[in-house]
């Protein structure tokens, strides 16, 4: 039987929010150590199996990271791509907040593959807008976005470095996302792209082409995202 604390929630929930609550306030940051089960039990009066437990959930969430022979420590944040979510939601999901540095955000009439994923006219403007993604105060994915600008008139002029751009598509233009078509792959990270991540030159990289689609089966957006490999989970579900 699990034990339950005073509030009826078990026990083990209490410690797993403690520990939680010093991650996402910065207390405790990625690679530190966390207490061990004996501390943890000691600390909040529970058995060893009860700390254990707590450990071994987090563990699952991804929050941390459990090395044999070694402790417990707490885990770089990584993306799972397992749904269709903007990186703002994303990094919320872990509570982590998204910062994005806009690098370029312009109107363009010769990008022949975004127009030809977006099915539009060879001739037909873009908006790009490539943007550097942060969070935990490093380097997490360089992604470049392109859309119609006969379509989204007016979103250079909003705030893109500070908001999400499916939120900004969802509230200002109605636009319902649906979902996407990707194409992934590794690639070896270019000069440039190495520097605005902080890999080494060469080092591999997750690449990843998006088409999203709205619940009508349109392509509103085209993504050619770069991102740490050592910050993304690829999780797949197979049914035979």
């Amino acid at each position: 039987m699990t034990p339950l604390g005073r509030n009826g929630k078990p026990t083990y929930k209490r410690i797993q929010n403690a520990i939680r609550k010093r991650i996402e306030e910065g207390i405790l940051k990625p690679g530190d150590a966390v207490a061990s089960e004996r501390e943890l039990a000691k600390t909040h009066k529970v058995s060893l199996m009860t700390a254990r437990h707590a450990l071994a959930d987090l563990a699952k969430e991804g929050m941390v990271e459990r090395r044999h022979g070694s402790g417990t420590f707490v885990a770089p944040p990584k993306i799972h791509f397992n749904k269709l979510m903007s990186y703002t939601e994303q990094m919320a999901s872990r509570s982590l907040t998204a910062v994005s540095k806009v690098l370029f955000a312009k109107m363009i009439d010769d990008e022949q593959e975004a127009n030809a994923r977006l099915s539009l006219s060879p001739k037909s403007g873009v908006i790009k807008l490539e943007r550097l993604r942060h969070a935990a105060g490093e380097p997490f994915a360089l992604e470049t976005c392109y859309l119609s600008a006969a379509q989204f008139p007016g979103l250079l002029s909003t705030p893109l470095q500070r908001e999400s751009l499916f939120g900004i598509l969802e509230r200002d233009y109605k636009v319902e996302i649906g979902y996407s078509d990707e194409e992934v792959d590794a690639t070896a990270a270019d000069p440039r792209t190495a520097d605005l991540l902080d890999v080494p030159r060469r080092e591999p990289v997750l690449r990843i082409r998006q088409v999203i689609f709205s619940t009508n089966g349109k392509a509103v957006l085209y993504v050619l995202g770069f991102y740490r490999s050592d910050r993304h989970n690829l999780v797949i579900r197979r049914f035979r």
